[in-house]
C-alpha cells in the first residue's frame, strides 16, 4: 500500500474513457463532514484511493463562514473541530490537490452528499473541479448492485479498518468494486 498525506505521487491515467472502462481500477473519493445537513454542512476530510492502492487524505480547515458542527457526527468520524482548525489544510490547497491527482472521473457511494461537499469545497476555493464525480452505481450491473452491501461488509472485515474516515472509506469502495468486478 502506498500512502502519501496530501502529496502528488504520480500522474493518474483516466480510469474511464467515454463509456469504456479501461484496465485501470477507477478512482474513488469519500468525504467526512461537519454534519449530514445538506444546507449548512461542509467537508472536513477528503480521502482518495487511486488504482486500488494509492491513498491520499486531507483534513480540511473550515472557512470562517462554515459554522455548522454536529456532536453526533464527531462521535462517528472521531475528528474534532479543533483538530481541523489547527491541522487542516485550507480549501484552496485541497481543491488544487484533487484537481492534480484525480483522473477525468472519480466515483463515490453517497452521490447526493459527496457531490454537495465536493462543490462546497470547490466553491469556497473559487476553483472549478477538473474531473467529474459519479456514483459507483454507474459501474455496476444489477447483480453487482444487489451484492454490493454484503461485499462491502466482507471487505470491511477483511481490511479491519475503521469506517467513517475518508481515506479508509475510499479504500473500502475500491476493494468492494474490485471484489464484484472479478
Amino acid at each position: 500500500m502506498h500512502r502519501r498525506q496530501g502529496k502528488l505521487v504520480f500522474k493518474c491515467i483516466p480510469a474511464i474513457t467515454g463509456d469504456v472502462i479501461s484496465n485501470q481500477i477507477p478512482a474513488f473519493i469519500d468525504f467526512e463532514a461537519s454534519s449530514l445537513d445538506l444546507i449548512s454542512s461542509y467537508p472536513i476530510e477528503a480521502g482518495l484511493c487511486l488504482n486500488g492502492k494509492y491513498l491520499h487524505s486531507w483534513l480540511i480547515k473550515p472557512c470562517e463562514s462554515w459554522l455548522d458542527w454536529s456532536e453526533s457526527a464527531e462521535q462517528i468520524h472521531g475528528i474534532e473541530r479543533d483538530e481541523l482548525t489547527q491541522n487542516g489544510e485550507d480549501v484552496v490547497t485541497v481543491a488544487r490537490a484533487l484537481n492534480r491527482l484525480l483522473p477525468e472521473q472519480v466515483f463515490c457511494d453517497a452521490f447526493t452528499f459527496d457531490s454537495f461537499w465536493l462543490h462546497r469545497l470547490f466553491r469556497a476555493a473559487a476553483i472549478e473541479p477538473e474531473f467529474q464525480l459519479e456514483s459507483v452505481s454507474v459501474l455496476l450491473n444489477r447483480r453487482q448492485v444487489k451484492l454490493w452491501p454484503d461485499a462491502r461488509q466482507h471487505v470491511i472485515s477483511e481490511l479491519g479498518l475503521p469506517v467513517h474516515r475518508a481515506e479508509n472509506d475510499a479504500l473500502i469502495l475500491s476493494h468492494t468494486w474490485q471484489r464484484l468486478s472479478r
